[in-house]
């Protein structure tokens, strides 16, 4: 994934450097707006372990704020509610399962924009996440169990820093957004909770409307 977003961005830069339709971001001033799409989620083990899921589509919608600093660099703060998670599949006591785990979290990256162009901006940096609840839902086809929990246990962890990377295309007011991050820190806490150890990581796709 990171290889991917890397190649990505480094590809959409070479090709915003060809164009001559630059603009000066600072004399465009501050924007803010808002945003509605999807997450498209998985999680890995974080030592490397024999832990297998299947990604899952979740939510994510929020509001976005475009702050310029200079000709072509800015910040882009942003505040989401994010659903994250994933599904996975297995054979328990003879009988096949299906588990499916969604994850709300507030997310609030911080990013730093370069914007080589009033159609393109770049994106990266680092994304504070709180989460919220998680929501299980096991089943065997004779039996369903749901199960949706806030969390007390302080052995899970509910704050986590993770990285985030991509671009925005710019369409007068419309923002097209695509992202992908990945957690920095694992969600086991103190690592004594029976919660399996794993990390997040995800892509994003959403379409904004700025002001």
């Amino acid at each position: 994934m990171k290889k991917a977003v890397f190649i990505f961005v480094i590809a959409a830069t070479l090709v915003v450097s060809r164009s001559n339709a630059q603009s000066d971001w600072s004399a465009d001033g501050f924007h803010a707006g808002i945003k509605v799409g999807a997450n498209y989620s998985n999680v890995y083990d974080s030592k490397g372990d024999a832990f297998n899921a299947d990604a899952k589509f979740g939510f994510v919608g929020g509001a976005f704020f475009a702050i310029p600093i200079g000709k072509f660099f800015g910040i882009q703060p942003e505040i989401l509610f994010s659903q994250k998670g994933f599904e996975a599949t297995g054979v328990l006591l003879g009988n096949r399962y299906e588990f499916t785990r969604t994850t709300s979290y507030i997310d609030v990256p911080l990013f730093l924009a370069i914007k080589p162009s009033r159609f393109l901006t770049i994106l990266g940096g680092p994304q504070y996440s709180y989460l919220l609840k998680e929501k299980n839902n096991f089943n065997t086809g004779a039996v369903n169990l749901n199960q949706e929990r806030e969390f007390t246990n302080d052995n899970l962890r509910k704050n986590t820093l993770s990285f985030i990377g991509g671009v925005d295309v710019n369409l007068m007011q419309l923002v097209l957004g695509l992202r992908a991050g990945w957690d920095l820190q694992n969600n086991n806490g103190d690592g004594i909770s029976t919660t399996p150890r794993y990390k997040n990581a995800w892509y994003q796709a959403t379409v904004g409307f700025r002001f």
